[in-house]
Formats: C-alpha cells, sequence, structure tokens
C-alpha cells in the first residue's frame, strides 16, 4: 500500500530541506545503522518514476516553507490525516471493548489488538507527520512544539510504500 507522509525539517533552502527530508526518509525506511524499517521505500516528488510519487498522487511540491500557503495545505493534509487515522482507530478500540471478552481480544479476535496496536503507534502508516529526528508527530502539543522550534521550519512530502 501506499500513502504519502510528511517530515518537518529545518532548511534555508528548498534543497537543503529536501536533502533532510530524504535524511528522515532513509531513516523510516531503515537505511542506516541501528534504524528499524517502518516503510519498505519512499519516493520523494523531485524523482519521476512511472506509478507512485507524482504520477501517483499528482503535482505536490519537493519541500515547502511551513509559513507558505503550499506549506500550510501539506502540513493540514498531514495533522488531518493522522487524527482521522487515530479516530478511526480508536472508534474500532472501543467497538473491541464492548463486543468481545478478555479472552476474545487476547485471541485477536476479528484482529481486536491491531486497533490498539495502531493507536498506540509511534511510527507507521497511521502516523503521517514526523519530525526532523524521523520521530512521529502524534498529537497536538508535539506537533505545536515542533512547528515553534525554528522560524525555517520546510515540510517535505515522500510517497510510502508498507
Amino acid at each position: 500500500m501506499h500513502q504519502v507522509i510528511y517530515t518537518l525539517v529545518e532548511a534555508s533552502t528548498q534543497e537543503d530541506a529536501l536533502v533532510a527530508g530524504k535524511t528522515v526518509f532513509g531513516r523510516l525506511i531503515g537505511a542506516g545503522p541501528h534504524t528499524d524499517a517502518v516503510f519498505d521505500y519512499y519516493v520523494t516528488f523531485d524523482e519521476v518514476r512511472d506509478g507512485v510519487g507524482k504520477d501517483r498522487w499528482g503535482d505536490l511540491p519537493v519541500a515547502a516553507p511551513v509559513a507558505s500557503a503550499e506549506g500550510c495545505e501539506l502540513l493540514e493534509r498531514g495533522w488531518q490525516a493522522t487524527t482521522s487515522e487515530f479516530e478511526r482507530h480508536l472508534d474500532r478500540v472501543r467497538d473491541v471493548l464492548d463486543e468481545f471478552s478478555d479472552d476474545e481480544i487476547m485471541r485477536n479476535e476479528d484482529l481486536a489488538r491491531h486497533a490498539f496496536h495502531e493507536v498506540g503507534s509511534y511510527e507507521g502508516p497511521s502516523i503521517y507527520l514526523y519530525d526532523q529526528y524521523g520521530n512521529g508527530i502524534r498529537d497536538p502539543d508535539q506537533l505545536d512544539r515542533t512547528l515553534d522550534e525554528s522560524d525555517d521550519l520546510w515540510i517535505v512530502p515522500a510517497d510510502v510504500h508498507f
């Protein structure tokens, strides 16, 4: 499956932002020492490949200052996707708690435990925004702290496969 994720990085130019973004995305695919793969691969929007990136999602910016109209739009898309996924999985957790016994949940009846896992995810398909260290941005306070860290914050999108 494919999705677009975003990283917020400190940079002074679009080129520097793209380099920093690729470093983050590299960590998320397990490139480098002591990193586990969260996604299989990524394609940034400066690349042209059949069936991925621009070919799949359209013409997204390569990188944009967060304070720009394009950057605000990308940030909103990433945050909205993260909150929507959280709410979807949280609703599923509530249903599971109502419908299944403790033993059924423990046995993972109807993939019940998967919803609990996704609500608690720090990275992966349920998280669409990442900071410049590759940490998933999971709550509004964390997003605000990340946005307040720098006046030179850029957002870089990538098509990822998981």
